[in-house]
């Protein structure tokens, strides 16, 4: 029964999307994404750096100075600006490592970040906030089929990826890998 209900709310969710991005072809429209020529080689690690573009949804993934992968991306629900407090939807901006790995996450598999920084950290006290934490590069949620991505930005502040982009940046990424995140 709870999977048959899982199952009904997933598809209402799905054809609400649709019918948002119908009836509105400009909402939650993600830039066009130049893929480089690249993109059909497996890609073989160490990641050495990852730069998050936010404004154009886009990631691309370094192997030493070479960019070897370049992804679309999904980001918090209010995306636009810098993380500040816990709940506020916004995926932090700056400069940060991949701190841990989680293959058992509740989105299919999940790198983390070292956010919050002391300023992140220091500007949230001053404001009697907590600066939130807890942001991954993370596939989609695990109860949803595999094949399917989600259109448009949902996170509580992570970068989202399909599962098959995540599986592919799990595998090559390790703990340290720089990661730099734009507006």
């Amino acid at each position: 029964m709870r999977k048959r209900r899982l199952f009904g709310l997933m598809l209402i969710a799905l054809a609400g999307a649709i019918w948002v991005m119908q009836r509105a072809p400009e909402m939650g429209r993600l830039p066009d994404l130049e893929v480089p020529p690249a993109q059909t080689e497996p890609l073989v690690g160490p990641v050495s750096r990852i730069l998050v573009e936010k404004s154009a949804r886009r990631m691309s993934v370094y192997v030493g100075d070479e960019v070897k992968r370049v992804y679309r991306i999904r980001l918090g629900f209010a995306p636009e600006g810098d993380k500040v407090q816990q709940g506020d939807g916004k995926t932090p901006e700056g400069r940060f490592r991949i701190d841990r790995r989680n293959a058992l996450s509740a989105y299919h598999l999940s790198l983390g970040i070292d956010y919050p920084q002391p300023e992140d950290r220091s500007r949230a006290a001053q404001l009697g906030v907590s600066p939130g934490g807890d942001i991954f590069f993370h596939g989609q949620p695990n109860e949803m089929p595999g094949a399917i991505t989600l259109p448009h930005d949902w996170t509580a502040g992570c970068i989202a990826l399909a599962n098959a982009e995540i599986e592919e940046l799990f595998a090559a990424t390790p703990i340290g890998a720089d990661v730099e995140i734009r507006p």
